[in-house]
């Protein structure tokens, strides 16, 4: 079941990403790659071009169908201000996924993101059944680290050589919400 738009400050929306949303993503994406080099993987130049991102978006819709993974387009009209991506969605005795998060620089500092994070939580929460949500930040990203704690994460560990960015090991700083603390669903698996 895909969750329904919530509505966030600014006029913007959260929604599931769709197929013609890679026109107005890869432009935001363009817009912010030099954001993007330090916290992100390094991608081939075929995936900055148009089909790149159709393939990227292709994928994202493939895996929300699939129930592996909920990737939510922040969006304003025909804008794409950033994702909010709930990856590696694992059920059974875990229950627990991993939360991704970004917004256009123009965008920053509005709530949109806060609020874009409160309501990925209620989805996976209510509409996913999820017990358990975990994030990582560089050590030096104190705004998604504000983000995370007034969405009622806990930091729980700082890792060192965690995750490969910007051509180095680098180190992140974990953090966790637990949603609920109900039993898993009878026979998930």
């Amino acid at each position: 079941m895909m969750p329904m738009p919530a509505e966030l400050p600014t006029g913007a929306i959260l929604r599931p990403i769709e197929l013609p949303d890679a026109p107005a993503l890869r432009e935001t994406s363009l817009r912010n790659l030099d954001r993007f080099r330090r916290s992100s993987p390094r991608q081939p130049d075929s995936y900055w071009t148009p089909e790149g991102q159709r393939e990227r978006v292709e994928t994202a819709v493939r895996r929300n169908e699939a129930g592996e993974a909920l990737c939510l387009a922040i969006a304003r009209a025909d804008a794409v201000l950033g994702l909010v991506i709930l990856s590696t969605i694992v059920r059974g005795p875990f229950c627990n996924t991993s939360l991704g998060y970004w917004i256009d620089a123009a965008e920053e500092g509005r709530g949109i993101t806060s609020a874009a994070v409160a309501a990925t939580c209620t989805i996976a929460e209510r509409d996913l059944g999820l017990h358990r949500i975990d994030a990582s930040t560089l050590p030096d990203n104190r705004a998604s680290q504000r983000v995370l704690t007034k969405n009622g994460f806990e930091l729980y560990g700082r890792p060192r050589d965690y995750i490969y960015l910007d051509d180095a090991w680098q180190e992140a700083v974990l953090f966790q919400r637990i949603l609920h603390d109900r039993p898993p669903p009878a026979g998930s698996a």
